[in-house]
């Protein structure tokens, strides 16, 4: 019954999508004045070529390009362990810029970012929030309605009681729940799109490998460029090979893997969001699928997650015990 409704959803998702980018791409179609020759009725006229949406790969994308259920990743990405489901306008807990959904962003601009890898076909999409909205079949004037009203809720509560607000569901909803599933589905396929982009061999990685890069990808977007150890180790570059490897060895399938999920262990993303990085990190075992819960707890065991308060209280503590000693020695 589960995988009839996601399928449902999915075909849903897709008919509203299509709808979507069509709007878009009849309403970004130049206009064109008439000519002699258009007016001359006796002259043959060649039709208008097509105008091309940027979003178009996201239009083309099909399930069977992936190994993964999208539905599943949509799932994951709800998940308050990840993005959450917040269907008002709410702040980024980092930089207060405005999210809804499962952190769609809502003012980013279409961006420019370049593929550097010469050895990778794929290229990057990074349209902006307006073209993803618009593609999610959603009124652009909605959009400025929204972003308008956080600015105001903004200034009226300040980022603290809004982000209460939040955690006690006291948001009036902004978007229904298909409208924000909308967002969430062409945005995911953004992230699998660029995923492709950053990954060479990502056509070749199990079901769930492919999903765990893919939700990387979403939730950093272009920072991901940042990780440059663990996108070296990924498409197998040999400077980031594996440093126990004793020269001449050939790395297994298991250890490329190890390799690649020590990167992401050693990062300051995995220590700060342990949560959500374990979750994340245990996808990329070669041997997940057999045994989900192995795999979270080797990850688990590499984590060392900040405890910003537990060290606050430790120095404190250290301080004490320092004044204490000079102290005694002072007397001595």
């Amino acid at each position: 019954m589960a995988r009839r409704l996601v399928l449902v959803m999915g075909l849903t998702a897709a008919t509203i999508l299509s709808a979507g980018l069509a709007t878009a791409q009849t309403a970004a179609a130049p206009s064109v004045a008439q000519s002699p020759a258009v007016q001359d009725q006796n002259r043959p006229v060649d039709a208008a070529p097509p105008v091309s949406s940027p979003l178009q790969p996201l239009l083309d994308f099909r399930e069977g390009d992936i190994k993964f259920n999208l539905g599943e990743l949509m799932s994951n990405l709800r998940d308050t362990r990840h993005e959450g489901w917040v269907l008002a306008a709410y702040p980024d807990p980092k930089t207060s810029r405005p999210l809804i959904g499962a952190g769609f962003s809502l003012d980013v601009p279409a961006r420019e970012h370049p593929q550097t890898d010469p050895l990778n076909p794929n290229l990057f999409i990074e349209p902006s929030s307006e073209q993803l909205w618009q593609a999610a079949g959603l009124a652009p004037a909605r959009l400025q309605t929204v972003l308008d009203q956080y600015d105001e809720d903004l200034a009226k509560w300040k980022k603290r009681n809004f982000q209460r607000k939040v955690r006690t569901r006291a948001l009036a909803p902004e978007l229904t729940e298909d409208e924000a599933t909308q967002l969430l589905r062409i945005s995911a396929i953004q992230a699998i799109h660029n995923a492709h982009a950053y990954c060479r061999g990502f056509d070749d990685m199990t079901a769930y490998q492919q999903m765990a890069l893919s939700q990387l990808v979403f939730q950093m977007g272009v920072n991901l460029e940042e990780f440059t150890h663990f996108l070296g180790a990924i498409n197998n570059d040999p400077a980031y090979r594996d440093a126990s490897l004793v020269p001449g060895e050939t790395e297994t399938d298991a250890q490329h893997w190890k390799n690649v999920q020590s990167m992401l262990i050693q990062s300051d993303w995995a220590r700060r969001y342990s949560g959500r990085a374990i979750a994340v990190i245990a996808m990329f075992d070669s041997d997940y699928e057999n045994d989900p819960l192995a795999a979270e707890r080797k990850v688990r065991a590499q984590v060392h997650p900040y405890h910003h308060r537990r060290r606050a209280a430790t120095l404190k503590t250290a301080s004490v015990h320092k004044k204490s000693s000079a102290h005694r020695t002072h007397q001595s």
